[in-house]
C-alpha cells in the first residue's frame, strides 16, 4: 500500500501546479488587457482633436474648422498659366519709328478656362495688337505704364471670356497678365 501512496502523492502534486500556471497565465492575461485598454482610452483622451475641446468651452464650433481646410486645398492647387505667342507691334511714333516685342502668359481660374481662351486667339491677338499699337514708348517706359497695360490687357480678354460680365470684376476668368518679355526698340 505503501507503493500506492506514493503515485498518488504524486499526481497530486502534478495536478496542483498546473492549476496555479493555469491561474497565473489568466490573470497575465487579463492584467494585460486591462493595460491595453486604460491606454488606449489614455491616447485616445490625448489625441482628441481640438475643435471637439473648443465646442465644450464654448468656442467655434468645429464646423468653422472645415472651410479652413477647403482654403488650404485651393492655396496649393497649382496655377494655370497660358503662354500667349510673341506680339511684335510699331509703336506710336515719338522719336522715329519704334516698335515693341511683347510675351506674354495669362494666369486663368482652371485648365477649362485655358482651353476656353485657346478658341478666342485670334479674336484676342487682334484686339491685343490694336491696343499695343496705339500705345507710345514713353507710356510703356515705367513701371506703372507697365502695370496699367497688363490691367488693359486683363480687361480686354475678360471681356472677350465674357461679354455680359463686363461689370464683374471679382470672379473674372483671368487673374494676371504676366509680361514674359518686354523690349521696346
Amino acid at each position: 500500500m505503501a507503493k500506492e501512496a506514493k503515485p498518488a502523492a504524486e499526481g497530486t502534486e502534478a495536478a496542483a501546479p498546473a492549476k496555479s500556471n493555469k491561474k497565473l497565465l489568466i490573470i497575465i492575461i487579463a492584467a494585460v488587457v486591462l493595460v491595453l485598454g486604460i491606454g488606449g482610452t489614455v491616447g485616445y483622451l490625448l489625441l482628441k482633436s481640438d475643435p471637439e475641446h473648443s465646442e465644450e468651452d464654448g468656442d467655434a464650433p468645429a464646423e468653422k474648422a472645415k472651410p479652413a481646410k477647403k482654403k488650404k486645398t485651393e492655396k496649393e492647387a497649382a496655377p494655370v498659366y497660358v503662354p500667349i505667342d510673341a506680339f511684335t507691334v510699331n509703336l506710336v511714333p515719338e522719336n522715329g519709328d519704334q516698335f515693341l516685342q511683347l510675351i506674354i502668359s495669362v494666369e486663368v481660374e482652371n485648365a477649362a478656362t485655358g482651353e476656353h481662351l485657346k478658341q478666342y486667339m485670334p479674336k484676342l491677338r487682334n484686339d491685343l495688337t490694336m491696343i499695343l499699337s496705339s500705345k507710345k514708348a514713353s507710356e510703356l517706359i515705367t513701371k506703372e505704364g507697365k502695370e496699367k497695360l497688363a490691367e488693359e490687357i486683363k480687361e480686354q480678354i475678360n471681356g472677350i471670356l465674357e461679354p455680359s460680365g463686363k461689370g464683374k470684376k471679382r470672379d473674372t476668368p483671368i487673374k494676371e497678365v504676366l509680361f514674359t518679355s518686354f523690349i521696346i526698340q
